[in-house]
């Protein structure tokens, strides 16, 4: 069983990981991912402020959000 830190870790990375994925970093002007796992709920949370372009950033957000669970889905069936 993965520990607490290890999946918010886990999530945070995989939410980051696709924002840088889709934007530059210099062209990001605000980037926050909150993610919780408290009592085998996770909860995550991606504000994105970045220019309109090829992305909608919060369609890129949602999407960094959804990365984040199948990360840490992942996680588990790999413990399992």
């Amino acid at each position: 069983m993965p520990t607490d830190e290890a999946v918010v870790q886990t999530a945070a990375e995989a939410a980051e990981g696709l924002v840088l994925a889709r934007y530059k970093q210099s062209e990001i002007r605000d980037l926050d991912v909150t993610v919780t796992f408290e009592d085998g709920v996770l909860d995550v949370d991606v504000y994105l402020n970045a220019p309109e372009g090829d992305a909608d950033e919060q369609q890129v957000a949602d999407d960094a959000a959804l990365a984040a669970q199948a990360a840490v889905d992942d996680l588990f069936a790999d413990e399992a």
